[in-house]
């Protein structure tokens, strides 16, 4: 059998499952109302929580040293990659985090693989949310360790596989923030808690929480008023640019930089995404005007669709997943609402459980009161010509 004979009867499957993707394109810069191929959407599916990735102050301080330094970096950190910029985002990272220091690599994805590849050795284990992201199961997966994994968000689970792994050597909690699919907020304070009556390293995914969370937006940490060995991040979220990050002590980034694979044989991120990203922590860190107006339209949406009889799941984050069930009924929702100018596509197995099958909704402080509005006036409607409400 040729290769694309195979691969076609396996996309059939795909297909019949009502699991096929596709991509769509984008024809302007994200904001709440974009040109997607050609039609314009009211879009809530973006991650830019502030609005930053269309912030004219990240444009100028990207634009300014894009002049200065060019397009790309040429190499990788420990090569021709480093610049001053590299370095000045660090420490501002390091800064806002909280922590003793900061890396940056070029994606998060990279720095969850890179720290659960190489900081766990032979006879560690890690004990891993069952809903954690994908680059941490990948990382899991890389590892010499072993890994066990607990009930979500479920502390009295994690306490028994605690109980049951006391032989290993070390052991290490590797848990989201903020879960990028149910919009749940890991309990880190009663994590920390337990690692520490069990002598257990604590690592957490900050993706979804850094820039929303906390009195100054600085995560989960500040959330819960605590901290743990490993703060790992992406600036691709509520930060409005590109590249990821590892947060800790010092000690620990100076064995990331020599150790994890990820960070060593990776092109360095563009200097003038630095100057960007340095720029937007800086806004993050000067009001929480934005992060006030982002909370009270998650607020919004959340309290009128559950008065509709819609089932949403989650907790007070920008995530709001709205439950439809069947992944093709999900397909046809998503579908209408796009027909209505609207742009949130159907969630499936299997980035979601079957028969859990979503419209994940992800809301800005830059959607306004109009925007809210259509979006309610959509999905009642929709709702009631499905039969779902």
């Amino acid at each position: 059998m040729e290769l694309d004979e195979w691969l076609s009867k396996r996309l059939d499957q795909t297909k019949a499952a009502g699991l096929h993707r596709k991509l769509r394109t984008m024809n302007t810069a994200p904001f709440p109302k974009m040109l997607i191929e050609g039609k314009e959407q009211l879009v809530f599916s973006s991650n830019n929580y502030l609005g930053l990735a269309s912030d004219r102050r990240l444009v100028y301080a990207a634009e300014t040293i894009l002049h200065e330094f060019g397009v790309g970096s040429s190499g990788s950190r420990l090569t021709t990659g480093h610049t001053d910029w590299h370095r000045r985002l660090e420490e501002k990272i390091a800064q806002f985090k909280q922590m003793g220091a900061s890396l940056l690599f070029s994606s998060g994805f990279l720095a969850n693989v890179g720290v659960l590849s190489s900081l766990p050795e032979k006879g560690d284990v890690i004990l891993s949310d069952e809903l954690n992201h994908a680059s941490i199961i990948d990382g899991c997966r890389l590892s010499r360790a072993s890994t066990v994994i607990y009930r979500h968000i479920d502390m009295d689970d994690l306490e028994e596989k605690l109980k049951e792994t006391a032989d290993y050597q070390r052991r290490f909690i590797v848990s989201d923030g903020v879960f990028s699919m149910d919009g749940t907020i890991a309990p880190l304070d009663q994590i920390i808690t337990l690692a520490k009556r069990y002598h257990a390293f604590v690592i957490v995914d900050d993706a979804h929480a850094t820039g929303v969370l906390g009195e100054n937006g600085r995560g989960t940490s500040e959330y819960f008023g605590v901290q743990p060995d490993v703060v790992i991040g992406t600036l691709s979220k509520a930060v409005g640019t590109e590249g990821g990050f590892v947060a800790g002590s010092k000690v620990l980034i100076d064995f990331l930089l020599n150790h994890a694979r990820t960070f060593i044989f990776q092109t360095a991120m563009p200097p003038a995404i630095c100057a960007a990203s340095y720029a937007a922590i800086e806004v993050i860190e000067e009001s929480n005007e934005k992060r006030q107006k982002l909370f009270s339209n998650v607020k919004e949406i959340k309290t009128s669709l559950v008065e509709m009889g819609f089932v949403v799941m989650g907790d007070l984050t920008p995530i709001i997943p709205v439950i439809i069930g069947d992944a093709t009924e999900a397909v046809i929702f998503a579908e209408k609402l796009q027909e209505n100018g609207i742009f949130s596509p159907a969630i499936r197995p299997p980035t979601v459980p079957a028969g859990e099958s979503r419209i994940r909704l992800t809301v800005t402080s830059d959607h306004s009161s109009d925007d809210i509005e259509y979006l309610l006036n959509g999905f009642y409607s929709i709702g009631k010509e499905l039969n779902l409400i």
